[in-house]
């Protein structure tokens, strides 16, 4: 089972907005010697709404290769349309990524009964371990705790990224689903350590993108029980993690890794770079933290 900080990592881009490969090796490197413990590729920090299904796959393919191994890669292939949710699925595990991250389908809005035909259409056309995706702040609909419990029950589908950033809502998940074949991770930086210590396996996290080797150590602390050490490291983090949602992600992350001199301030339309009216806020978070 994959367990601790996971990062959903950026895509870096030129100026342009081109891919920008040279550049994401260099962040794959960073991350593994700095301690995250797996990588999302191609998720909603990922910019995945605007790469295009071959660009997609590029990337992911892009990214097993270069981790060979090292680390798990789990593949954002969730779709609003189930035929090409299958389709980047299987192109994943064509690739050799470990896992896929599947978001609900956004805009159309299907049922909680059509919530369980797609993913289980999806796991039955493609026999690689997947991971549900609830974030019904960004896609209008939400996966309830009975419909998680169901897909539980599906054999290649391992766990779910509860991203309601609702303690109550993603305690009655772990109390309902959680299980020796179907893990909870929280995708709510605020409220990561909270859910961990409820049961949570670790955190598909925007945060660690900027601090992965300080997310690491959160996330290790607290599965560990490490409650006052692990408080510590989140305090530290707490205004960041809010510093990096002042507009929508990954807008403001991008916007910091660009400062880090980490990777170029590309962002795709109609994503626009990072507001002047916050670049005080993060940049003088940034200093405080020692990272520009």
């Amino acid at each position: 089972m994959i367990k601790g900080s996971i990062v959903a990592l950026v895509t870096p881009m030129t100026e342009s907005g081109e891919l920008d490969l040279p550049t994401l090796n260099d962040l794959l490197e960073w991350h593994i010697q700095e301690g995250t413990d797996a990588i999302v590729a191609v998720g909603t920090t990922g910019e995945s709404p605007t790469l295009s299904i071959e660009e997609n796959c590029a990337v992911v393919d892009h990214v097993v290769k270069t981790v060979k191994g090292r680390v798990p890669v789990i593949a954002g292939t969730g779709a609003n349309s189930t035929q090409e949710a299958i389709e980047m699925t299987a192109a994943a595990k064509e690739s050799g990524a470990d896992a896929c991250l599947l978001v609900t389908p956004y805009y159309n809005k299907p049922t909680q009964k059509g919530l369980i035909a797609h993913h289980t259409a999806i796991a039955e056309a493609v026999d690689i371990p997947q991971i549900l995706y609830n974030v019904p702040g960004r896609t209008a609909c939400d996966m309830l705790p009975t419909t998680v419990r169901e897909l539980s029950k599906v054999d290649n589908i391992i766990a779910i990224k509860e991203a309601t950033g609702d303690l109550v809502r993603g305690k009655e998940v772990i109390d309902l689903c959680k299980s020796d074949s179907f893990a909870i991770y929280s995708g709510d930086d605020p409220t990561a350590m909270d859910l961990m210590l409820m049961g949570a396996e670790g955190t598909i996290s925007v945060t660690a993108n900027v601090v992965p080797k300080l997310f690491h150590e959160l996330c290790e602390l607290t599965m560990a029980g490490e409650r006052k050490a692990a408080g510590d490291i989140n305090l530290q983090l707490s205004v960041l993690n809010k510093c990096l949602f002042l507009e929508s992600n990954p807008i403001p992350v991008k916007w910091a890794l660009y400062k880090m001199g980490k990777i170029s301030p590309g962002i795709r339309l109609p994503l626009t770079q990072l507001d002047e009216l916050y670049h005080e806020f993060i940049q003088l978070t940034l200093q405080r933290l020692e990272l520009v």
